[in-house]
C-alpha cells in the first residue's frame, strides 16, 4: 500500500507550467473582454439622448416659468397699487 507518485519529469513540468499559463492568459482575456463590455455599455448609458423626453421637459419648465413670471407682475402690480393707496391715504 504505498502511495502512487507521478514521475516528475522536466517534459511533465514545462507541461505544467504551460497549462497554468494558458489558463492564467484565457482568464486574463475573459476578464478584458467583460471590462470593455461594461466601458461600452456605460459610455451608452451616458450618451444615450432622449431627445423626446428633454424636449417635453423643457416645455414644462418654460410653461411654469411663464406662470410664475406672470404670478410676479401680478404681485408687484398689487404691491404698486397698495403703495399708492396707502401713500394718498395719508396725504
Amino acid at each position: 500500500m504505498g502511495s502512487k507518485r507521478r514521475s516528475n519529469t522536466f517534459t511533465r513540468f514545462l507541461e505544467d507550467i504551460v497549462d497554468d499559463t494558458k489558463d492564467l492568459v484565457d482568464d486574463l482575456l475573459d476578464r478584458a473582454k467583460d471590462v470593455e463590455e461594461n466601458a461600452k455599455d456605460a459610455i451608452k448609458d451616458v450618451t444615450d439622448d432622449d431627445n423626446d423626453d428633454d424636449s417635453a421637459d423643457v416645455a414644462s419648465l418654460q410653461a411654469s416659468l411663464a406662470s410664475l413670471q406672470a404670478k410676479v407682475q401680478e404681485l408687484s402690480a398689487l404691491q404698486s397699487q397698495a403703495a399708492k393707496s396707502s401713500s394718498a391715504a395719508k396725504a
